[in-house]
C-alpha cells in the first residue's frame, strides 16, 4: 500500500508540476511588467491600510498578510532549508530566491483573483481558489474537489505532521512526553479556534510578526559574530548556483532541484492557501491585496529562509551530500553527519554555546503553532464554501459539520504528536499536490483578469 501511495506521490508532485509553477511565476512576472519589483514600495504601504468594509467583519491587509504569513513560515524555514543546502549544496539557496521572486507574481495573481470571486457568508467575507474555479471557471465541481483536497491535505494529514514536529522537539531538547506536549497544543489551538477565523486573525497579527522578528534578530546576532565569514558565504552560494565551486562540483542540478523545491514548499505561492486567506480581506481594490500577499512571499523566503542559511554559512555548520557519488562531503561540521536540525542549532551555538537547541525548539513550536493555525483557517473556509453554494446545504448544517471538525482537528493534533508515519506525509503531500495542479491550471486561465485589474488600478493611480 505503501508504494502505491509514493508511485501516486511521485506523479503529483513530478518535475512536471515544478516546471508548471515556475513557468506559472515567469509568464505572470513578464506580463504583468514585473509588478513585484516595480510596486514593492507600495505593496509595504498597502499593508497597513484601514479596514474600510461597513457590515461585513473583514479582515484587514494586515490580518491576512499575518495569517498567510504564518502558513508560509514554518519548520520548513528551519529544517527545509538546512536540508536543501545538504542535499543541493550552497547554491540552492540562489535558486531559493529566484523561485521567490518569480513566485510572487504568482502569490499576486491567486489573491487578486481570491478577491474578485469572494463571497458574504455569516456576515463576513470569503473566497479562494474554489470560489474563482467555481464563478471564473465555471465549474462547480471543480471547485468542490478542491475545498475537499484542501480540508484532507491541509486541514486534516498536514496538520498530523506538524504536531509530530512539535512533539518530537521537545521530547529531544526538554525529554517531555509526546502526550503533554500534544495536549497543551491541543487545548492552546482550541482556544484560538473556537472562537472563529476573526480570533484567528488577532492571534495571527500578534505572533506571526512578534515570531519573525525574533528570529531575525538572533540570525542577525549570529551572523554578524561571524562578520567575518559574510563574503564568503554569498561567494559559497553563487559560485554553486551555477556548479563552478569544486566544492560542489557537478552538484547544480542538484541545487537548481532542491532549491526550487524548497523556495516553492516554503513560499507556497500557486497552491493555494495565500488566496483562501486573501478572499476573507476588505480593500478598495482586488489588486491591493494582490500586492499585499506578493509581499509575503519576499518575507517568507529572501528574509526568514535567508536568514537560516546565512547562519548555517558563515559559520560553515554544514555539509553536503553528493548525490552523484551518494557520499557526504564534510564542510568542517562532520560531527553533525545528516541531522539537519542541528546544523541551525550549532549556528547558534557558536554565539550561544549550549542554548542552540532551547532556542530552535522554541521557534519550531511557534513556526508549527501558527502553520497549524493558518490550515485551520484554510479547511474552515473550505467548509464555509461547501456549505455555502447550495440551498440544500443549509446554515444550520454547515455549523454542525464546522463544529464537527474544530473538535476533530483538537483530536489530530494529539493524534499527530504521539505517532505519525511516512504514509501520512506522503498522503499530506498527495493532498496539497492535487490542490497545487488545480489551482495553477485555473491561474493560467483566469490571469487576463488579473492583468487587466492591474491595468485599472494602475491607470486610475495614474490620473
Amino acid at each position: 500500500m505503501k508504494e502505491v501511495i509514493s508511485v501516486i506521490n511521485d506523479i503529483v508532485w513530478s518535475p512536471v508540476l515544478v516546471v508548471l509553477l515556475v513557468g506559472a511565476g515567469l509568464y505572470f512576472s513578464v506580463r504583468t511588467r514585473f509588478v513585484q519589483v516595480r510596486r514593492i514600495g507600495l505593496m509595504v504601504r498597502l499593508l497597513f491600510s484601514p479596514n474600510k468594509s461597513e457590515g461585513v467583519n473583514a479582515l484587514s491587509s494586515f490580518q491576512a498578510f499575518c495569517i498567510a504569513l504564518s502558513g508560509r513560515v514554518g519548520t520548513g524555514n528551519i529544517v527545509g532549508v538546512a536540508t536543501a543546502i545538504a542535499m543541493g549544496g550552497p547554491g540552492a539557496v540562489f535558486w531559493m530566491w529566484m523561485t521567490a521572486f518569480l513566485g510572487a507574481s504568482t502569490a499576486y495573481t491567486e489573491s487578486t483573483l481570491a478577491q474578485m470571486y469572494k463571497f458574504t457568508c455569516r456576515q463576513a467575507y470569503w473566497g479562494g481558489p474554489f470560489s474563482y474555479i467555481e464563478k471564473g471557471l465555471r465549474m462547480p465541481w471543480l471547485g468542490v474537489v478542491f475545498a475537499i483536497a484542501t480540508i484532507l491535505g491541509y486541514g486534516m494529514l498536514t496538520m498530523l505532521v506538524q504536531a509530530n514536529g512539535v512533539s518530537s522537539a521537545f521530547l529531544n531538547s526538554f525529554s517531555v512526553s509526546p502526550l503533554l506536549s500534544g495536549g497543551v497544543l491541543a487545548i492552546i489551538l482550541g482556544a484560538v479556534v473556537l472562537g472563529g477565523a476573526r480570533r484567528i486573525a488577532h492571534v495571527a497579527t500578534s505572533i506571526t510578526p512578534f515570531m519573525a522578528i525574533v528570529y531575525l534578530l538572533m540570525a542577525l546576532i549570529v551572523i554578524v559574530g561571524n562578520a567575518e565569514r559574510i563574503p564568503h558565504a554569498f561567494g559559497l552560494i553563487f559560485s554553486n548556483a551555477f556548479g563552478i565551486n569544486p566544492l560542489a562540483g557537478g552538484m547544480l542540478g542538484s541545487a537548481i532541484a532542491f532549491g526550487v523545491k524548497r523556495g516553492l514548499f516554503s513560499n507556497e505561492a500557486g497552491e493555494g492557501g495565500g488566496a483562501i486567506v486573501s478572499g476573507s480581506a476588505y480593500n478598495e481594490s482586488p489588486v491591493q491585496q494582490g500586492l499585499v500577499q506578493a509581499f509575503s512571499v519576499y518575507i517568507d523566503t529572501l528574509l526568514v529562509c535567508t536568514a537560516t542559511a546565512l547562519m548555517i554559512l558563515c559559520t560553515g555548520c554544514f555539509n553536503i551530500f553528493d548525490t552523484n557519488t551518494g557520499e557526504m562531503v564534510y564542510c568542517g561540521a562532520a560531527e553533525l553527519g545528516n541531522n539537519y536540525v542541528g546544523y541551525t542549532q550549532s549556528a547558534i551555538d557558536t554565539v550561544f554555546q549550549g542554548y542552540g537547541h532551547i532556542f530552535v525548539t522554541v521557534a519550531l513550536l511557534f513556526f508549527a503553532f501558527t502553520t497549524i493555525m493558518a490550515y485551520y483557517f484554510y479547511a474552515e473556509s473550505s467548509i464555509i464554501y461547501l456549505f455555502n453554494r447550495s440551498d440544500r446545504l443549509n446554515e444550520r448544517k454547515g455549523t454542525i459539520v464546522l463544529r464537527s471538525y474544530q473538535c476533530l482537528s483538537l483530536v489530530l493534533v494529539v493524534l499527530g504528536a504521539v505517532t505519525t508515519s511516512d504514509t501520512v506525509w506522503i498522503l499530506g503531500d498527495i493532498g496539497v499536490g492535487l490542490t497545487t495542479w488545480i489551482n495553477v491550471i485555473a491561474l493560467f486561465i483566469l490571469f487576463p483578469q488579473a492583468l487587466r485589474a492591474l491595468k485599472e488600478y494602475e491607470g486610475n493611480r495614474r490620473k
